[in-house]
């Protein structure tokens, strides 16, 4: 008997992969319109929420729709936002940006700060009163397709296996969740929505799709430096004129405050260390004066989809869609994703819910992106879509062309700019590339990797198969040690990439249980030769409130 034959299988209308905001309000959506659609929710992390890290900054138009009455229902949106600033940053000085002169993408009067991992908390027992069922912990590792090649559902990976791929007593085979429909929302860089898009050939008519990574740590600050509401954000130093990035500053309530700082992933110069760059960011006079007599008390990273509207895939396969972040669907120009992530998840269910009456299954929910053309969430990424191409531009020329496109055309130039390659394309070799001296870190400001590690609650079994993967073993020392001078071991923010032995023979030594699971591994090798694949279910980091 195989083992896909020895799995037990169970069968839903919808089976939805992630339960962050968009696979959550899919479900919800789904039991609003119909008790009677079975819905299910597979979550990775060892809870909802384990595995969100966000900003953030919430626009409520989408959960307005979701939920009218979610003031009254006791949602985690208790922060309004007090005032905007906008900082450009030299090395020892500032300049802030007039509110006046500011593109209504850096507005957020109506807005809330949040912690997205207490709204997803949140949305999941909203969803769970409705009737969903949760199971989180439970890992999707594999798509599963019918005789027609259409997506059937997906199986869970299976538990209890070693190292050596060997079944330990602790041995159980993965579980197949068959379903009509089946809704991929795992985030950024999905395992499985990547390879959906390579078998159904979903981005021939789409830009190389662009990310940052976010890095972000959770600070509790002296009541007097405490401003609830505020919402800083900075671009300029520590990165240079040519490389895409900025900050963000958030004050929550409890004293609490989001310190986070984005590097666009198409950097060239291969001995940049995003995390690194963060850690400089917060020595600055402009900063450091909210931290200085405060506590960081969290740390997290994760990649984020920053293409836009150029770089959105077909969204809808036999049997499928891809909703959420898995799509792409970020507004980088507002550093704002979660109203998006909620209202693609909302279209995709009203799409199942009508193909479901029909008494259909398996085909391509095609009112799904047909809706979202119509929607004020195409109009808003339309308006963005020439964001990002100008700040690739660089620093200033970017800031005055987006100055232009945001300001004056409001975001309708008769003209769109495009994404002419992939990030993992840019780096140049080390002989023509400059080293970065990183100061070291104050253990006050700002931290080594592995001391911040340990406040994301990262946790593996070390006894399991690796989940980052060499397509060709000999490449690290070859190709990106050789040439690139090892530029994994400075992309991950978490130490899992390690060149050893470096005197005599080096080689990669790759720290698996260290991983957050941010993805930049699998966007950044400038081979593509690190696949990054789902551990065990429940593994990974452990955030409270990111």
């Amino acid at each position: 008997m195989s083992e896909a034959a020895a799995r037990e299988s169970m069968q839903y209308d919808v089976v939805v992969v992630g339960g962050g905001p968009a696979g959550l309000a899919a479900a919800i959506r789904l039991k609003q319109l119909s008790a009677e659609i079975s819905v299910c929710v597979l979550e990775k992390g060892s809870e909802i929420g384990a595995h969100i890290l966000s900003g953030a900054v919430m626009d409520p138009r989408a959960i307005d729709e979701l939920f009218p009455d979610w003031k009254e229902k006791g949602a985690p949106l208790n922060v309004p936002v007090s005032e905007d600033r906008f900082l450009f940053l030299r090395e020892k000085t500032s300049f802030r940006t007039p509110n006046f002169l500011l593109p209504d993408c850096f507005r957020n009067h109506g807005n809330y700060v949040i912690s997205l991992g207490q709204v997803a908390r949140w949305l999941g027992q909203r969803a769970e009163a409705l009737g969903v069922e949760i199971f989180p912990g439970f890992a999707a590792a594999e798509v599963l397709y019918d005789a027609s090649g259409a997506v059937k559902g997906v199986a869970t990976g299976d538990m209890g296996i070693n190292r050596k791929g060997e079944r330990t007593d602790a041995y159980q085979p993965g579980m197949e969740l068959h379903a009509k429909y089946s809704f991929f929302a795992e985030g950024c860089r999905g395992s499985l929505g990547k390879q959906l898009e390579a078998k159904f050939a979903l981005r021939k008519n789409a830009d190389p799709q662009v990310f940052g990574i976010g890095l972000k740590e959770l600070w509790e600050l002296k009541p007097e430096k405490h401003q609830p509401g505020l919402v800083v954000h900075t671009a300029g130093w520590p990165l240079d004129r040519s490389t895409y990035g900025g900050s963000f500053l958030y004050h929550l309530d409890n004293n609490q405050a989001a310190v986070g700082f984005v590097v666009g992933l198409a950097y060239t110069n291969p001995y940049l260390s995003p995390y690194e760059e963060f850690q400089r960011y917060k020595t600055h006079p402009a900063i450091r004066g909210f931290l200085e007599g405060g506590k960081r008390i969290a740390y997290g990273a994760r990649a984020i989809a920053a293409g836009g509207l150029q770089s959105l895939p077909e969204l809808v396969f036999p049997g499928g869609c891809l909703i959420g972040d898995d799509a792409g669907f970020l507004n980088a120009s507002r550093i704002k994703g979660s109203h998006c992530a909620i209202k693609s998840g909302m279209l995709a269910a009203e799409a199942a819910h009508a193909a479901l009456a029909a008494g259909r299954a398996g085909d391509a929910l095609g009112a799904y992106p047909e809706a979202f053309r119509r929607s004020w969430m195409f109009d808003e990424l339309y308006r963005a879509r020439n964001f990002k191409p100008w700040m690739a531009k660089g620093l200033y020329t970017g800031s005055l062309m987006v100055g232009i496109d945001q300001v004056v055309l409001r975001g309708r130039a008769p003209w769109t700019l495009h994404h002419d390659h992939a990030d993992h394309e840019t780096l140049r070799p080390k002989g023509e590339s400059r080293v970065i001296p990183y100061p070291r870190p104050d253990g006050v400001l700002s931290f080594d990797r592995l001391t911040n590690l340990s406040f994301s609650g990262t946790n593996h079994s070390e006894d399991q198969p690796a989940h980052l993967r060499l397509k060709d073993a000999s490449v690290p020392v070859a190709i990106n040690l050789e040439r690139y001078a090892g530029p994994e071991q400075r992309y991950c923010p978490a130490g899992v990439y390690e060149f050893v032995d470096t005197d005599a023979t080096p080689r990669l030594q790759i720290n698996a249980q260290n991983c957050v699971h941010c993805k930049t591994c699998d966007i950044k090798d400038p081979t593509q030769n690190i696949v990054w694949v789902t551990p065990e279910g429940g593994g990974g980091p452990n955030y409270p409130n990111m």
